[in-house]
């Protein structure tokens, strides 16, 4: 079996930013309630959104190697969404690698496990879900695999998911849904404007959660 798989189909770049305007919790509802991430996992600060392709990303337990390979292989876009193998008290990312990675286009990282040099990092711009910071270093000797499947805080992701995360955490829509996810969160979107207007009228919120079916 290939460690490194190179290619993967990818969701539609302007399918993709039609989902820029939505909420991570919008998309996770029209999804049918699947796809949220275990919570823990968290913006490095307020505000950060996190949005594009899966390129996934398994480590071996205190070594990055496997995401030094990933920052060649990620094309413009992608999200790096990546395992540490259950440890997550190191940290796998840092300053330097984010300037390789804002160098090359990728969108972000979101990443089960820990991440050092967070301020930095922040003041950069550039988006990460992590488990947290910590100080503690890696080393870069050990395979580990890239665009395979990965169990990704309690959701299995595949190379091409989409991936969309805010301060209310992340979901993942499996690449063959995205579409009709996408009609479904605006839907919904629209709906709840609609909600927000009859209870601004005086509607009752029993009123107005029978109506739109959601009581």
């Amino acid at each position: 079996m290939a460690h490194v798989i190179t290619r993967f189909h990818r969701p539609n770049p302007s399918l993709i930013q039609s989902f820029t305007g939505l909420g991570a919790a919008t998309v996770y509802e029209a999804a049918g309630r699947i796809g949220s991430v275990d919570p823990g996992i968290k913006p490095l600060a307020p505000g950060i959104r996190i949005l594009g392709p899966a390129f996934t990303v398994v480590c071996h337990p205190q070594d990055n190697l496997m995401l030094h390979k990933a920052l060649q292989l990620a094309q413009p876009g992608d999200v790096l969404v990546a395992s540490a193998g259950g440890h997550f008290h190191a940290g796998y990312w840092g300053g330097l690698m984010t300037t390789g990675a804002m160098a090359k286009g990728v969108a972000g990282l979101a990443i089960d496990g820990c991440v050092r040099d967070s301020v930095e990092i922040v003041q950069m711009g550039f988006p990460v879900f992590s488990r947290g910071s910590c100080m503690r270093g890696t080393t870069k000797g050990v395979l580990g695999k890239i665009n395979h499947k990965v169990l990704f805080g309690e959701v299995l992701v595949y190379p091409g998911d989409l991936v969309l995360g805010d301060v209310d955490g992340v979901v993942v829509v499996p690449r063959p849904m995205v579409e009709e996810v996408l009609v479904a969160a605006e839907e919904c979107y629209q709906a709840e404007r609609s909600m927000k207007e009859e209870l601004r009228a005086g509607k009752t919120m029993e009123e107005v959660f029978k109506k739109y079916g959601r009581w």
